[in-house]
């Protein structure tokens, strides 16, 4: 079949003529039928699970998959779907929420760098440092609460602050590639409109309900805020090391199709081998099997 998106459309690894706004968020590729998309992510979980027991098996890799996106954007959805069929001893999963107070004691990247991913193992992030970019960029008061020295007040706070902070999660990335981890970033890029639409769906909906915060609608208030910190993350830190995948998800079964493609393309790229038993090793296994047959 044909290629299941246009890359330009979806991958960003060189966020210098980066502008957001060119990116649609009802786009779904060579798909037209959403039965369609279901069959290429149930065929993907398949693999998924061959090839995380083979990357653990091979342990010279450890894979980082960061997910970041508005309220309702299908975070969690997009993570269950795609990562069903897991293979359980490689795989985990870590939420960053408001930090606690021992996580405000140490700096802004020591929550997540304790629950990195080993080698041979998968690390997915539901949301991630990078809201130290957003989050804290669209409430800059935030930041008084770290207590950095020197910054003790809203007002120190300016772009020199935030370009510093996206250097270090550049290098700090750079520096975990080149330590063998596999990053791949992706902001589920949901419109306005369909936010609406899903937030109204946790209002009408009594199963939904639970779903529902009305902080979130404070905070959607504040959409164009968050574009533009955004709009300068995902300039400042997309790399050819840790590329940022901008996926639409106005279309959820399109999003969690492209998420579980890209993840599968990455690691059938690192071309995976079980290891290959030496010679002292194989004379041990055949010792084993007369062993057993013995019995």
């Amino acid at each position: 079949m044909d290629a299941l998106f246009d890359p330009e459309k979806i991958i960003v690894t060189d966020g210098r003529n980066f502008s957001l706004s060119d990116y649609q968020t009802d786009y779904t590729g060579s798909l037209k039928k959403k039965k369609d998309g279901l069959k290429i992510l149930e065929a993907n979980r398949r693999k998924l699970h061959d090839l995380q027991r083979m990357m653990y098996a091979n342990d010279s890799h450890a894979v980082l998959l960061i997910f970041q996106a508005m309220d309702a954007a299908g975070k969690d959805s997009t993570i269950r779907k795609v990562f069903a069929n897991n293979f359980p001893q490689a795989s985990s999963v870590s939420s960053f929420k408001a930090p606690s107070k021992k996580e405000l004691d140490h700096d802004y990247l020591w929550r997540s760098a304790k629950v990195l991913p080993e080698r041979g193992t998968f690390g997915i992030f539901n949301r991630s440092y990078y809201e130290e970019v957003l989050v804290t960029r669209v409430h800059p008061e935030y930041i008084i609460g770290q207590r950095i020295p020197g910054v003790d007040d809203v007002s120190k706070i300016d772009n020199q602050f935030w370009n510093k902070r996206l250097s270090a999660i550049s290098d700090h990335e750079s520096h975990l590639a080149e330590n063998g981890t596999v990053i791949l970033k992706f902001f589920l890029n949901v419109s306005k409109e369909e936010q609406k639409r899903r937030f109204l769906r946790r209002i009408e909906l009594q199963e939904k309900n639970w779903k529902f915060n009305i902080g979130d609608l404070k905070e959607r208030a504040r959409w164009d805020d968050y574009m533009a910190a955004y709009q300068a993350a995902i300039e400042k830190t997309s790399t050819s090391y840790a590329p940022w995948h901008i996926i639409p998800a106005d279309n959820k079964w399109f999003m969690q199709t492209a998420v579980s493609e890209i993840v599968v393309n990455a690691l059938e790229s690192l071309n995976l081998s079980y290891p290959t038993v030496s010679e002292s090793d194989q004379a041990d296994l055949k010792k084993g099997l007369e062993m057993l047959k013995t019995e």
